[in-house]
């Protein structure tokens, strides 16, 4: 594992405020470049989806900016490509984001640009007939894709059709061909309200007057707080679970191997992420990469991750390999877990991730984007505006025996849950 000296942190010191109508603003004022980031982040992921309708967030994602009730796709386009910016938006389970970097003098009106798509998009027809196909192209290939595939039913095992987390965050072909501009409208008065925005703005523009530009293009907006999203109790696996998908027109086959673990309000969350660094977390470093990929030279990939949640957020382990060696890779993977419960880690393993996590986070901050991303993170936990700088001390508090409790809780192969796709028709055990 590779080893990065930790600096010590400044500290961000960011600015936050609440408008009247509920939307936070999160400013910094950095003077690297004559650029400002925006990163508006709304709470209307794909677990906010329909009960009846999965794929309604992700379709919203790929039509928002296609239109407003007061420009068309083309204007919104030529404004953007004047400037030289490029709109990205986002989904995950709990976040619809749009992000975009523009020039000191553009803040203005791309500031106004953005809260027009954000709050007026008007989901044309002909804009939503256009999306539907690559909507229905992306689900077409995640169901021609092992890793997808594995990935998808391993969720659906750990978390069942009910819970949010248990539904294909794209939908159907099926849901996909139902979803029109009406149900997109709905899903947007639904949950695009000013009280689930939080705008990050990180740039060369005082905090001040970032402040006035936002007031000015969100403080108009009103509209009452929308009910949350109610995440359903997830019954523990009282036993190991495996499940085989053939696709035996592929070559490779890709593992899914997890478990449900814990909220990020979590206490032990900071012990859960040393363990999972020491597993596995960048691929070629950890205990999974160093055996199953390294030593043993079986597998295209492998990995872990941790996705501690407003809910319980599963942890996973991914590996990629050849048909043949799907046996011995589960296997490979269950004892590294027995000997992670059984004994924990080493001293050296816990000191060497904590540097390593402590290490990376001036990486991370150091670009307006990262900033940006990093304030919507703290924002979404409410882990408060110095978290920055209180991170590495709660890394550090953690202990060798924490991390192993966190192993024992949390990873135990006979309450696993496993999931193979790929051109293998074998048994698990």
């Amino acid at each position: 594992m590779t080893l990065l000296h930790a600096a010590p942190l400044r500290g961000l010191s960011p600015a936050r405020e609440v408008l009247p109508n509920g939307l936070v603003v999160l400013t910094k004022t950095t003077a690297v470049t004559p650029a400002v980031t925006l990163n508006a982040s709304i709470r209307a992921g794909s677990a906010f989806d329909p009960p009846s309708i999965d794929g309604v967030a992700h379709f919203v994602s790929k039509v928002i900016d296609r239109g407003t009730d007061t420009r068309s796709a083309d204007q919104i386009a030529e404004e953007l490509d004047g400037r030289g910016v490029s709109l990205a938006v986002t989904l995950t389970r709990q976040l619809l984001s749009l992000t975009c970097t523009c020039l000191v003098e553009d803040f203005d009106v791309v500031v106004a640009l953005l809260s027009d798509i954000v709050r007026m998009p008007a989901f044309p027809v002909e804009e939503v007939r256009s999306r539907r196909g690559e909507v229905i192209t992306l689900i077409k290939q995640d169901e021609d894709s092992p890793a997808v595939v594995a990935v998808d039913a391993l969720m659906a095992m750990l978390y069942g059709q009910v819970h949010p987390y248990g539904r294909r965050s794209r939908g159907t072909v099926e849901t996909a061909e139902r979803i029109d501009s009406a149900v997109l409208k709905g899903f947007h008065a639904d949950h695009v309200r000013p009280s689930n925005v939080s705008l990050a703005i990180v740039g060369d523009v005082e905090s001040g007057r970032a402040l006035d530009v936002a007031s000015a293009a969100f403080g108009g907006w009103t509209a009452a707080p929308s009910p949350g999203v109610t995440f359903p109790a997830i019954a523990a696996s009282p036993a190991r679970r495996t499940r085989v998908v053939p696709m035996m027109n592929k070559s490779q086959t890709d593992i899914a191997y997890g478990f449900t673990a814990i909220t990020r309000a979590d206490p032990a969350y900071y012990a859960y992420s040393l363990m999972n660094n020491i597993l596995g977390q960048y691929s070629l470093g950890g205990r999974l990469g160093d055996s199953i990929r390294e030593r043993q030279g079986m597998a295209y990939y492998v990995f872990s991750s941790l996705d501690a949640n407003v809910a319980p957020g599963p942890l996973m382990i991914r590996a990629g390999v050849n048909p043949s060696n799907v046996e011995r890779a589960v296997a490979s993977i269950d004892a590294e877990l027995t000997s992670l419960v059984a004994d924990g880690p080493t001293e050296q393993e816990v000191t060497e991730s904590k540097q390593y996590l402590i290490g990376s986070l001036p990486r991370t901050l150091e670009t307006n984007t990262g900033i940006a991303a990093f304030l919507q993170t703290v924002e979404f936990f409410g882990l408060g505006l110095d978290y920055d700088v209180r991170v590495p001390g709660l890394l550090r508090a953690i202990t060798r025996d924490d991390v192993h409790e966190a192993a024992r809780r949390a990873v135990d192969p006979s309450e696993a849950t496993v999931v193979v796709a790929g051109p293998y028709d074998g048994s698990l055990s």
